[in-house]
């Protein structure tokens, strides 16, 4: 067994309303920023899964994205290793 370290992004999908992204895109004029636009909002989860290898790993972290951490009808996910540094165990 290892220790293998992921990062999931989510996001919402394209063409589904973020109310987030819109606040934070309508705030930015207030801070002095006019160039920025197309602001979206989303999660980062990052986990350390102990599995036999790299693919079981990777399996229950695909699982646990598209059943726990999205909802896959409004929201997209991608899947990353990440580097050991990057999460804080």
């Amino acid at each position: 067994m290892g220790d293998h370290r992921y990062v999931v992004s989510v996001m919402p999908k394209d063409g589904i309303l973020d109310p987030q992204g819109r606040a934070v895109e309508l705030s930015l004029p207030h801070l002095g920023v006019d160039s920025v636009h197309g602001v979206r909002v989303g999660r980062r989860v990052e986990l350390v899964v102990d599995a036999d290898d790299e693919p079981a790993a990777r399996a229950i972290v695909e699982r646990l994205a598209g059943d726990l951490f999205a909802n896959p009808l409004i929201e997209s996910w991608r899947v990353e290793r990440a580097a050991p540094a990057e999460v804080a165990t």
